[in-house]
Parts: C-alpha cells; sequence; structure tokens
C-alpha cells in the first residue's frame, strides 16, 4: 500500500518517528507521499525525505490556509526549492474557504500560479478542497484540463463533484473519514470505481476508527483499506493492490 498523504515530518512525530516509520513498513506502506505545507516545515520534510530516501517522498507548494497577502515571498521559495530539489508533485495545494474567506482571491491566485509549475515542470498536483471543491473543479477545467492530473486529498464531496473530477482525471484520496459512521462517504463511495481512489491518513490528522481521537500514523492506512474492501465487497489484497497502482499512475511509478 502507499500513503498519498502524510505530514510524517511535523512536530507530532519528534518523539516516536522511527518506531512510526517500523510500524508503517511491518504493515505493508511501501511509500509514504510527503505534502508540503509553507516556509516552516520545508527544511524538516526534506529532511525526512533525506533520511528515507524512496520511501519518504517529498512534495513541494503553499497550502491555502497559509495564502496571505505577502504570497510572494512563500511562492519565491516554492519555486527555489522545485529548481533544486526533485519532487513527487506539486502540494498540497487548493482552496480553503472554511477556515477564512479573507484573502479568497489570493487563494485563487497562487492556484492556478501552482498548476502553471505542476505544467511547467510536468507533475501531478494534490489538492486541498475545503468548502470549495466546485470552485477548484472549475479552476482546474479552466486553466489545466487536459494538462494536469493529481489527486483530489481528503474528498468529502457528492457523487456528482466525484464524477466530474474523475472526468478531469483526478483520482478521488480517501483517508480516516471514511470510517466515521456520519460522514456519508461510504455511501457515495458504493456508486465509485475503484480505480479513481487511492488511500491516505493526512497523518497525524483525521485518525480512522478505531483510533478516533488520537493521533494518525501512516501504519493505520490499512483501517482505510479495510472499510473500502467492505464498501466495495472486496478482499483487502484487491483494494491494496488496485489503490498502489493507481497512485502509481499518479506519481509515474
Amino acid at each position: 500500500m502507499i500513503d498519498t498523504h502524510s505530514h510524517l515530518y511535523l512536530p507530532d512525530f519528534e518523539e516516536d518517528l522511527q518506531a512510526v516509520i517500523d510500524r508503517c513498513k511491518s504493515v505493508g506502506i511501501e511509500k509514504v507521499y510527503l505534502p508540503a505545507i509553507n516556509s516552516s516545515t520545508h527544511d524538516a520534510m526534506m529532511a525526512l525525505a533525506a533520511a528515507q530516501p524512496g520511501w519518504c517522498i517529498p512534495m513541494m507548494g503553499l497550502h491555502p490556509c497559509y495564502v496571505t497577502a505577502n504570497y510572494q515571498q512563500e511562492m519565491n521559495l516554492v519555486e527555489s526549492w522545485l529548481a533544486k530539489q526533485p519532487c513527487a508533485a506539486i502540494g498540497e495545494i487548493g482552496l480553503d474557504f472554511y477556515h477564512s474567506t479573507e484573502f479568497k482571491q489570493e487563494q485563487v491566485d497562487v492556484f492556478v500560479w501552482q498548476m502553471n509549475l505542476a505544467m511547467q515542470y510536468d507533475l501531478p498536483i494534490v489538492i486541498h478542497t475545503r468548502s470549495s471543491i466546485d470552485e477548484c473543479i472549475k479552476l482546474i477545467a479552466e486553466h489545466g484540463k487536459g494538462k494536469i492530473k493529481g489527486i483530489f486529498h481528503c474528498f468529502g464531496g457528492d457523487e456528482r463533484q466525484a464524477r466530474k473530477i474523475i472526468d478531469l482525471g483526478f483520482m478521488l484520496g480517501i483517508g480516516g473519514v471514511v470510517t466515521y459512521k456520519n460522514a456519508g462517504l461510504a455511501k457515495i463511495l458504493e456508486e465509485l470505481p475503484l480505480d479513481a481512489l487511492v488511500l491516505e491518513t493526512d497523518s497525524p490528522y483525521l485518525t480512522p476508527v478505531p483510533f478516533r481521537g488520537k493521533r494518525n500514523e501512516s501504519s493505520y492506512l490499512i483501517y482505510v483499506a479495510e472499510k473500502i474492501a467492505e464498501i466495495k465487497g472486496l478482499s483487502l489484497d484487491e483494494v491494496a493492490d488496485a489503490t498502489t497502482n493507481n497512485s502509481k499512475k499518479i506519481f509515474r511509478l
């Protein structure tokens, strides 16, 4: 299995990072993709990628929650990292209108800028879409349709939105939320093809049942896969194999 979205480089893991990594490898996690947040964590992310080459794989980008009026400085750093460090994707990027709409236009401008970077470097994008799925779909259709592929991280939309995303050539990132009883995601996944899904944890956030409320980690990816297998009436191995292949398509492995 591949965890397509995990922030293992955050301070939440400082005290027991090696134990966390050992648990991941013991349950068969082949790779962990590290989405960027902003300049305050780039060094830690790259240090982890260097310590676990080929297993922890970095992305680069500016998370929408950290877009402010002076985003130019942050974006200059993103471009600097891309020029000197191979990265697997442009991410975590997108729009977040849940926490604040103060810098709504700036978020849009930065999202488009980063889509252009993805096209420049021929990389997939990994998108954060909280309270903004339709807006993200529209911007991709306008600026990158047929030119960019990637993952809608932590998909939480409806079936109509899911099918639009799939039609754009994107995958749906499915994590711990699928194990939550009242989330409604399980019913939507019943109607969607397995070849459109990839697994993620978003560690240390969005911990799946039975560990909900505690720190998440990439080894818990198995609980996400087990839930999808239950929903689709498939074996765990079938889900693991299919989602791993889907991840490899996105990241061109």
